[in-house]
């Protein structure tokens, strides 16, 4: 018995001693005081087991036949067996007039066993931890855009975000390029901390990673 039926028939065993009236459990039980009524006469005459469906344990109406269930897994196996369980559904509807679910082919395909071309697994991603110091990589990209409506010449902002503090800032320059991407005040502030000594600065706009000399 379904967690929602156990709650059913507890509803229905209250209504049947009167302590809640049939309207109260319907609402409780999200059905109309027509069905809370037949669920009640089913168990008053079945017992319990009058809450179950009367077609759990049967064959579906929309089942689909098994002789349409081994020409699929047929036709499958002689002709598609290089192809995914959606393009073979595709196939199938194409040239054989046959319609079928993939995720309904990929479910006979295991229980028959076939093997089928199946996605490969992507690789994982781990999460990269913050850097510590504030400029040591500096997140931008350049949008090209109206910026002034046709007011005046056309710019691109370039926005900048710091890693470690997640900073943002934004200014407008007429190209986007190495100057503007190393414009950014986090930058900058960074090559004044470490005067005269070797900084790793990462500028991941488009993955490039650049070793600079503060000062030089």
């Amino acid at each position: 018995m379904k967690p929602r039926e156990i709650k059913r028939l507890h509803l229905i065993r209250q209504a049947l001693e009167q302590r809640i009236s049939q309207k109260q459990a319907a609402e409780v039980a999200g059905l109309s005081p027509r069905q809370m009524r037949r669920l009640m006469k089913r168990v008053e005459a079945e017992g319990d087991r009058g809450i179950v469906h009367r077609r759990r344990g049967q064959p579906s109406n929309h089942r689909i036949a098994d002789k349409t269930k081994q020409q699929v897994l047929a036709l499958f196996a002689k002709h598609y067996g290089d192809y995914g369980p959606t393009l073979a559904t595709e196939k199938l509807q194409e040239r054989h007039r046959i319609a079928v679910h993939p995720e309904t082919l990929r479910l006979w395909l295991r229980q028959a066993r076939l093997p089928y071309k199946q996605r490969k697994a992507r690789p994982h991603r781990q999460w990269r931890p913050r850097r510590r110091c504030f400029g040591e990589m500096v997140q931008l990209d350049g949008s090209h855009h109206d910026w002034l409506e046709g007011r005046g010449p056309k710019v691109v902002l370039m926005g900048y975000i710091d890693d470690a503090t997640s900073t943002v800032e934004a200014r407008f320059y007429d190209h986007e390029g190495t100057v503007p991407a190393l414009d950014s005040p986090a930058l900058r502030d960074s090559l004044q901390c470490v005067s005269g000594q070797t900084h790793d600065l990462s500028i991941p706009s488009n993955t490039h990673r650049r070793g600079t000399t503060a000062g030089a």
